[in-house]
């Protein structure tokens, strides 16, 4: 069962459920059903457009929605009753194995600490963004939950990342980089050195190959990047204006002159496949990782295909063993120095 919040994100319902219609779709065999929160008058006459999602799904009606102007604090005290906060405690309940939200990421991600809460000794979640890459996808975290990391919360990210990576892009031994101003070792602040020297002197289980610059992520040089929140989600909002910027300029390019028309047309397939690998959707889905159960978020300007994209992602998660290696390798990272982050740390309302 999949928990969604189905009137989260820019679009609501008219994106969330052609969106469940595909992600049914590209799971056959009718293996997996689905739980809809949200108001039963807004979600009938969609539902009445896509049958086969009404006979999977349970509508469970939800007395309001967050909007995306909210503050996290806000949504935990006034969330409750919401269709977020109810695709959420699905999860908590057992009912669901994954829930779904392409609403407000902050409130989202304190929805989830609060009502799952974190495994381990981990103490807050870290969100992760799939970048595609030369080499084809890499796992970049934090992107947006966590703006301040010390040197320890970055060594769990690295082993969240590595989970996170093996289960979902299926590499045996994902290699691990940590985002820096340079490759030398005498580069960046205190945090992101001491970072290092843990990662290296920690008997984990993946391969970490010292520190990576910005444009090593697109390069696709390692398998996992790992940054603190803030400059995580600034990349991938600079990369995600890139993309639109070129598909912007090729329209532009292809669409200037007569001759320029007939070149768009004899090179059509490859422009296809280029808009395809620059399309945010076709790696949408970003997981909390490091909370007792999956939650994925969704660009909230996800299209349907792009919203199926992140359900599929959570249905795989369900499935693997992420929280046990995660929790393995956590037993083997050696103890540090006493917690030194900024108690007036907060998430990114991304």
């Amino acid at each position: 069962m999949i928990s969604i919040d189905a009137m989260g994100g820019d679009h609501g319902p008219t994106v969330v459920v052609p969106g469940v219609a595909r992600a049914l779709k590209a799971m056959p065999g009718g293996e997996v059903r689905f739980l809809l929160h949200g108001d039963p008058a807004t979600l009938g006459p969609v539902l009445a457009r896509f049958p086969d999602v009404a006979k999977a799904s349970e509508v469970r009606p939800a007395t309001g929605v967050i909007s995306s102007e909210a503050k996290p604090a806000h949504a935990m005290r006034r969330g409750k009753g919401t269709s977020m906060w109810n695709a959420v405690e699905s999860v908590r309940s057992g009912e669901a194995a994954a829930a779904v939200s392409a609403g407000n990421t902050g409130a989202l991600m304190a929805i989830s600490r609060l009502l799952l809460r974190m495994a381990g000794a981990m103490d807050r979640p870290a969100l992760v963004a799939n970048w595609p890459t030369m080499r084809g996808v890499t796992s970049v975290l934090d992107v947006g939950a966590n703006v301040v990391c010390d040197a320890e919360r970055l060594v769990e990210f690295a082993v969240m990342g590595v989970a996170y990576h093996r289960a979902v892009h299926k590499t045996d031994r994902p290699s691990v980089g940590l985002l820096n101003v340079g490759t030398e070792t005498e580069k960046g602040h205190d945090d992101v050195r001491g970072a290092d020297r843990l990662l290296r002197e920690s008997p984990l289980d993946f391969d970490y190959r010292g520190f990576v610059e910005g444009d090593d992520i697109a390069k696709g040089t390692v398998d996992v990047v790992i940054t603190d929140g803030f400059t995580g989600n600034v990349a991938l909002k600079t990369a995600e204006g890139l993309a639109r910027f070129f598909s912007a300029q090729l329209r532009m390019t292809f669409t200037g002159s007569m001759q320029a028309k007939l070149g768009a047309l004899i090179a059509r397939p490859a422009l296809k496949a280029m808009a395809e690998r620059l399309d945010t959707g076709s790696v949408n889905g970003g997981p909390f990782l490091g909370l007792n159960g999956t939650v994925v978020k969704s660009h909230g300007s996800a299209d349907a295909r792009g919203f199926a994209n992140a359900i599929v992602l959570a249905a795989n998660l369900a499935r693997s063993d992420i929280a046990a290696e995660i929790d393995r390798n956590l037993q083997r990272k050696p103890a540090s120095a006493p917690n030194r982050e900024s108690p007036n740390r907060e998430s990114i309302e991304a």
